[in-house]
């Protein structure tokens, strides 16, 4: 948790939560940007199986968003996320149909396993997204936000242009709008960057299961 202890003056809510979910998210993660899951000659696999594991993990209503909505009280807050419940649903409506464009999930040895480890995933964020704690639901729906921008970005874009599957930019907002809804949230700053980062760290664990699958495959 050391990345979330500076608590420095001038420094605002906002940029903390980006600066950890950067930290601990998707875009860091080695897989994340190899060449075996965008470019490879292994990659039209890969990214289906990326593309399957993300629908089974927020593909389903409700989803952190979802969740989070219902637990969050601040104004500025919840002026967000109304909107961003409407941008999830979109985004799982994209999931589904790259899902049914690329067909069947990748054959994997131990697929049991990484079932069990989505299911697990799964009711982890749940929990996040429904915490009692003021401010943890709003920070994991926001670290969601934002970590979903490069997610979009590098792998369901480059799936969704193997696939043929036309795809509109996702309604989130930008990083500007999650650092101005975090900043003005009124709610703990700890609990804030807590949601964050563990909604970052099971991103990360997500890349983790995939990078395996891809190596299982290969025997």
């Amino acid at each position: 948790m050391a990345s979330l202890s500076v608590e420095s003056a001038g420094v605002r809510t906002g940029s903390l939560l980006a600066d950890c979910v950067a930290q601990h998210g998707s875009a860091t993660h080695p897989w994340f940007h190899s060449e075996a899951l965008l470019a490879g000659p292994e990659a039209s696999r890969n990214l289906a199986d990326a593309i399957h594991l993300l629908c089974a993990l927020h593909g389903r209503h409700p989803g952190v968003v979802d969740h989070a909505a219902t637990r969050t009280v601040e104004p500025g807050g919840r002026s967000w996320l109304v909107a961003a419940t409407g941008a999830a649903a979109a985004e799982r409506t994209l999931l589904t149909r790259l899902a049914v464009a690329a067909g069947p999930i990748p054959s994997t040895p131990g697929g049991g396993g990484s079932e069990a480890a989505i299911q697990a995933q799964r009711g982890a964020l749940a929990t996040l997204a429904q915490s009692d704690r003021r401010g943890t639901a709003l920070g994991a729906a926001l670290a969601f936000a934002c970590d979903w921008a490069p997610v979009r970005r590098n792998v369901i874009e480059a799936a969704a242009r193997r696939l043929g599957v036309e795809t509109a930019p996702h309604g989130f907002g930008d990083e500007e709008v999650w650092r101005m809804v975090a900043d003005g949230a009124g709610a703990s700053e700890r609990a804030l960057l807590f949601g964050a980062q563990q909604l970052a760290l099971q991103h990360r664990a997500l890349w983790d299961l995939l990078e395996a699958r891809a190596q299982a495959r290969l025997g």
